[in-house]
Order: C-alpha cells, then structure tokens, then sequence
C-alpha cells in the first residue's frame, strides 16, 4: 500500500539533485537553485497526472484541506457535513477555520450515507466533504446532485484514495476542489506533504496565497510581493516534493500491483459464505489500498479479530470500530470539544451536539468490518500464506459459532 515500500534511487536522485544546490525552500533563491524547482515540478506533474487544473502543495493533507475550505470561503457559522468514519484530520481542518463539523451515517461503502446527508442539511449547511476512505469512493453522482440541489460546496477529501477514479474522473478532481495527503503511509509519499486540486482559478489563487502568508507571487522579488489576505505558512519544502516527485512516476506501478494483489486475496476470502466486502460505487475506480471485508456480527468480527491477534497476524488487518484515529466511537476529544485554545460557548455546543449524535447506523457498519492494507513488496508466497492463515482464522472461529448455534 505505502510509496515508501519502493524507495529507491528516483528518491535519492531528486533529493540529491536539491541538496547539490542546498536551497530547500521551494519560493525564492532563484539564482542559487541553477533551475532546480522539485515543488513546482510535482504540481505540474500532479495536474497532468490527474487531469487537474491547479494543483498547489503544502506541508501535509490536514493543511491541505485547512486551506481548501478557506479558499473555498467556509469559516464561521458554516456547517461541514462529512463522514462518522474518517481520519481526525478532516474534522481538525473543518474546527481550525471555525466552522462545524457535521458528522454523519456512513453506509456499506464505508463513506459518506447520501440519505444521512440530506437529512443533516440546515440554513447553516455550506459544504458536503466526502472522504474517500480506504482507497475507495462516495457515491458521487448522489452527492453532487445534492450540492446541486442546496447550492453547496463539494469537498473531496480523498487523502486515502490516491490514484481511485469515479467513472473516468479521478477522485479529488470531480468536486470544488479536492485534497491528497503524501505522508509516510500514503499510497505516494513525500514523507509529509499534501496537496489542494481544483479545477476553479479562484480556488487555485487564493490557496497559492493563504499557504504562503498571504503573498501573492505575482513579481519576482518575494520581499516586494503584496498581501491581499492573511495567510499561514502551510508550505512544503523542496526535499519533500523531490520525494513526491520521483512516488509519482511510480504510481501505475503501485496501482497495478495492490489491484492483483487485493483481487488473489479477495478470492480467497469469498470462498467463505459468511464473509461479504464493502460495496464500491464505481468497482473499476477502486485503487485496492485495502480490502475491506464484513462479518455477520460484531461478535463474531471481534472474535476473529482477538484470534488474528492471538495468532501473530493481526498486522495489517485493522478493526475501526476500536480505533482511536479514524471513528467517531473512540473520538471523545471531539465529544468533548476539549481543545487547547478556548472555543466559543456556541462553537462548542454545537460541536458536542453532532459529535455525540446516533450513530447507531455507523456501528451496525463498522462493527462488523475489518480492512486488510494490501502490501506492495509481498510476494506469491508471502500473498497465499497471508490468505491462507485469515481463511483459516475466520472458518475456526465460525466453526465455534456453529456449534454452540
């Protein structure tokens, strides 16, 4: 699943190639860097790649998405309607612009519940934020007809869905704009870095300028530039995009591999009648990061997952429901609304509002589920035993229910 499965000498010729000049820092020095421009080089080659219009990086895809829904004009009184299960990123970028995060339903796509999001729209509604969780994507002809409906803004968070498509369309390209995170476990990785894509110049423009302390890049004395907005310093450094730029010239050869990978581990877990996989909205579009897989019930989900663990093999096989970093369940920092900085006594409110809503929809879902990271480097073998040993857990641990059925 991770780029950094295949770090090799690409990696090291561009980092060398900046390092030989010694200017790490992507604006300015353009004398000294002899031409040697990595981040600029890996905008461009994520437009070209994606079919984006604008491409602009930054330091990571919480900063990413902190800057699209500034760009995109979202901050105080707004209400983000985005996904129970997600990575804390989404939530964290939605809070640090001072707008509320709306969680939802997710349904057995593991994203966004169309239903549940029609339901959440209030006056206060200004955006629908997607994410594309695990590789795969949100029915996205329903939510588009949605932000349609209530003129809103579409956000894509498609940090974990790197090189995905939805009909032809690669994910974080379809909507107002969308996001990509390029850390260390991300199926291209600059070790940290992300970035913002939007097809909309304003978007671009304004993202240029808010990731940069407001310059607006437009002479070529940086010093002189002007500052039509504030700004924050979200931006990614040289080093970092020559990682990136060397990952994306990989990425079919990523792609390639998890598809045959996850396609000979899926087969053998659906000789299993009792085991289902997640609905994809647009199976041609999966980029097969992982392969997630539902059991009858929780019981059994939790009994399979307390064997794979007993078993030493429970690496690379991650239950949602008990983790801490991508459910609601667990998220009892945002229930809280416990922050560092004082929130306002209405921001607050309304954030322990929705995030201690049902969500019995969600657990019925994620309960039951269980997402396997499909490995780049594994071999033949290394695929069939992996395979062989799940099977054997799952069919043990059914067998057990059987009986005392």
């Amino acid at each position: 699943m991770p780029g950094y499965e295949f770090f090799g000498a690409e990696e090291r010729k561009h980092v060398n190639d900046v390092m030989e000049t010694g200017i790490l820092m992507r604006y300015g020095f353009d004398g000294p860097r002899k031409g040697i421009w990595k981040a600029k080089e890996l905008e461009a080659a994520i437009c070209s790649t994606f079919g984006a219009k604008h491409a602009q990086l930054v330091s990571s895809g919480t900063a990413a998405l902190t800057t699209a829904l500034s760009a995109l004009g979202i901050g105080y009184g707004d209400e983000v309607i985005m996904p129970s299960f997600t990575f804390v990123a989404s939530f964290e970028a939605v809070l640090s612009v001072g707008a509320i995060p709306v969680m939802v339903d997710v349904d057995d796509t593991l994203t966004l519940n169309p239903e549940a999001v029609r339901i959440a729209i209030t006056s206060k509604t200004k955006c629908v934020m997607p994410v594309h969780m695990c590789g795969s994507m949100a029915d996205m002809d329903a939510l588009q007809t949605i932000c349609k409906e209530h003129n809103l803004i579409l956000l894509e968070d498609a940090c974990q869905s790197i090189g995905g498509t939805y009909k032809g369309k690669k994910l974080g390209t379809i909507g107002d704009a969308g996001t990509f995170s390029f850390d260390f476990v991300k199926t291209i990785t600059c070790a940290e870095g992300g970035a913002v894509m939007s097809n909309r110049d304003d978007v671009y423009i304004s993202s240029d300028g808010y990731s940069d302390h407001g310059h607006d890049h437009l002479g070529v004395d940086r010093g002189a530039d002007l500052h039509p907005f504030i700004g924050y310093n979200f931006r990614i450094s040289e080093l970092h995009a020559a990682i990136g730029l060397a990952q994306i010239q990989k990425l079919d050869t990523f792609l390639s591999i998890q598809k045959k990978n996850h396609t000979a581990l899926k087969a053998m877990l659906a000789s299993i009648p009792e085991v289902s996989f997640r609905r994809i909205p647009d199976p041609a579009g999966d980029s097969c990061t992982f392969l997630s897989w539902f059991l009858p019930t929780e019981e059994m989900t939790r009994a399979v997952v307390a064997e794979l663990k007993a078993q030493g093999i429970l690496a690379g096989n991650f239950y949602w429901f008990d983790n801490n970093w991508h459910y609601i369940r667990k998220w009892d920092h945002l229930k809280n609304a416990i922050t560092l900085n004082a929130l306002s006594p209405e921001v607050k409110a309304a954030v322990i509002h929705h995030a201690t809503k049902d969500f019995s929809a969600s657990d019925a879902i994620m309960g039951r589920c269980v997402s396997t990271a499909i490995g780049l480097t594994w071999t033949e073998e290394q695929l069939k035993e992996k395979g062989e040993k799940m099977v054997a857990v799952i069919e043990k641990i059914l067998a057990e229910y059987r009986v005392s059925v």
